[in-house]
């Protein structure tokens, strides 16, 4: 049981591996390590001019703190064909649930301990001694505990709730698969459907003829989109985060193209979402009209969240020189590699 554990271990990690070197590439390594110098003047900075009402440091480590505590999930590697096929092995099991637990425990536990031993000149600098620091991380260490703990409510008074126990690793696996889905094309990803009633206004911008049908299915894809409609609206609030919080123009506005860019790479996803639809090969409309609509309601899209940025920029930006290089690189975007990439999806 436990050799069976470590080779669906084992595959996962090679398979996270092989898509890694397409998020670790050149420009985004040197991305990292701009932003990485950035925080660091950042913090360097903060230190030596300390603000003598502190409310916004205290926002930060709340804000750290919080996501560090809830971040972090319990990999159990169980598959949907164990409830089944290992229901008569369910002690073992539950015994490999609770070893996961504890290695997760651990891991997170350090992370959560790093984090905040290097935000531990912050605390000092509010006035805070070793000894309550010290409490404070007994404290955070705690509430880690019961936090894997409560993801692990799957198991029942010593019994494994195999449904909830085979969806909580599913969710978890597919939502590692979908950070890697940023960068490349990732297989195994699945997605749900759902009609959101408040935005079916936006379909009727849509002229009912002919050689818009494919128009109409994919701004209608894109809307009711599970996973795609949310990932583009959290990167549109990444980028605009980054107009609004980073004091350097530039880096604001080059986090800003580099959350575009990610964003069209999702979106040329929409291009096969009625791949499984065989029903729209009956249509009357040749590839050419398809490849134009996808082009067409992408380029919407893009434009759209480029003015979002935009009037954002106005407002935000000290040196408002840079939201040329924001709409240039929007248009590059919108056309130059859209026709470039549409241009691969057909081959």
């Amino acid at each position: 049981m436990t050799g069976l554990f470590q080779e669906r271990r084992l595959a996962f990690t090679q398979r996270c591996l092989k898509y890694l070197r397409y998020v670790l590439n050149d420009h985004f390594v040197l991305v990292l390590m701009v932003l990485l110098g950035f925080l660091a003047l950042q913090y360097r900075q903060l230190l030596e001019h300390f603000p003598a009402n502190p409310w916004i440091v205290y926002l930060l480590l709340v804000v750290v703190t919080v996501l560090i505590l809830f971040t972090g999930r319990i990999a159990t590697y169980l598959e949907a064909a164990d409830r089944v096929f290992l229901l008569p092995k369910e002690a073992e099991v539950l015994g490999l649930v609770q070893a996961a637990r504890l290695r997760a425990i651990l891991l997170w536990g350090i992370v959560q301990l790093v984090v905040q031993v290097l935000l531990f000149p912050l605390y000092l600098k509010l006035g805070w001694s070793l000894l309550v620091f010290g409490v404070y991380l007994v404290v955070l260490s705690m509430g880690k505990y019961a936090w894997l703990v409560f993801q692990t409510r799957f198991v029942i008074q010593g019994k494994l709730d195999w449904d909830r126990a085979v969806q909580y690793e599913a969710k978890r696996q597919q939502g590692i698969l979908r950070f890697y889905s940023l960068f490349t094309h990732v297989e195994g990803i699945s997605s749900d459907v759902k009609r959101r009633k408040y935005l079916d206004f936006v379909l009727n911008f849509v002229k009912k003829r002919q050689e818009r049908t494919w128009d109409y299915l994919f701004l209608r894809s894109f809307l009711r989109s599970g996973d795609l409609f949310g990932l583009i609206l959290r990167l549109l609030a990444l980028s605009v985060a980054s107009l609004l919080l980073i004091a350097e123009s530039w880096l604001g506005v080059g986090l800003a193209v580099l959350f575009d860019y990610l964003l069209l790479f999702q979106l040329l996803s929409l291009y096969h979402a009625y791949d499984y639809q065989y029903l729209t090969r009956l249509y009357p409309l040749s590839q050419r009209d398809k490849v134009v609509s996808f082009k067409r309601v992408v380029q919407i899209i893009i434009y759209f969240v480029l003015t979002s940025q935009l009037l954002v920029g106005l407002l935000a930006l000290q040196d408002k020189v840079y939201l040329a290089l924001l709409v240039g690189a929007g248009i590059f975007l919108a056309h130059l590699y859209l026709s470039l990439k549409s241009k691969k999806l057909i081959d």
